[in-house]
């Protein structure tokens, strides 16, 4: 019940922050990237008032204002140092606290930066909460229905090759759904690349459960009802969501790369 409670709450606060964009939507995903960063630091045993933490904090708070105002690529420079600054000061753990920093920002800014484009950010994440969300729903249902050779049994010994080739052609089904490619050469295009984020999103899910297991904890921590940690409801996001960015900055540059993501 309580899973279904926070479901419920989460996907409409989710897609209606996505909706308003700018501060709403800002505010929205700094509050997941500093949850995210706690919870890393929790895995590693930091004491919140550890400093390589506050500067964690610190730094995520600052990047919002960063990519809103248009410094993206200052916001990736900022984020970068921060990591290595805090991989110094860490007590323990460096390399894993740097990481997580880089981890932490590289969700906020991607997320933010790709809403920033006024002509295709909502649609650019509706798309990525499409892909995601159904990656993850089929793969878990298809997996218990059918079964069969286990995907990853050492990291995640519940995942199924079956599970993962569902939750690929219900992304598949939903993303074409919410981009309607207009012609068989882009819908083509589009089907490729949903096929990389799917896959991405899977690969982000089970390199969380290798973190997990490497701490010896199940849950990345019980901030969400029946769901665990924010980690945990975000790992596949957090993959698709920077592999979505690169992409779009290929295809259309720094200013507006979710033009470059959705437009085949």
């Amino acid at each position: 019940m309580l899973r279904i409670a926070s479901a419920v709450l989460l996907v409409p606060l989710a897609i209606g922050t996505a909706y308003l964009g700018g501060w709403a939507f800002a505010a929205f995903w700094c509050v997941a990237a500093l949850a995210v960063w706690w919870e890393w630091t929790r895995l590693l045993g930091f004491g919140t008032a550890s400093p390589a933490v506050v500067l964690g904090f610190g730094t995520l708070v600052a990047l919002a204002p960063l990519v809103l105002n248009g410094y993206g690529p200052l916001a990736w420079l900022a984020a970068a140092s921060a990591a290595i600054v805090i991989a110094v000061l860490a007590p323990q753990h460096r390399v894993w606290a740097g990481v997580g920093m880089a981890y932490a920002g590289a969700l906020l800014i991607a997320t933010l930066a790709l809403r920033q484009d006024e002509i295709a950010g909502f649609v650019a994440i509706l798309f990525l909460f499409a892909v995601v969300w159904m990656t993850d729903i089929f793969a878990y249902f298809v997996g218990r229905a059918v079964g069969g050779p286990k995907l990853a049994p050492s990291v995640s010994p519940k995942k199924t090759w079956s599970g993962s080739i569902g939750g690929v052609l219900a992304a598949a089904a939903a993303g074409l759904a919410v981009l309607r490619p207009s012609g068989p050469e882009a819908m083509t295009k589009l089907a490729l690349i949903i096929l990389l984020l799917s896959a991405v999103s899977q690969a982000g899910d089970l390199f969380e459960s290798r973190l997990k297991r490497a701490f010896h904890v199940k849950d990345a921590s019980t901030l969400i009802p029946g769901h665990g940690g924010v980690m945990d409801r975000l790992d596949g996001f957090m993959a698709a969501v920077v592999v979505a960015y690169v992409l779009g900055v290929v295809r259309n540059g720094w200013d507006a790369p979710a033009q470059g993501l959705v437009r085949w």
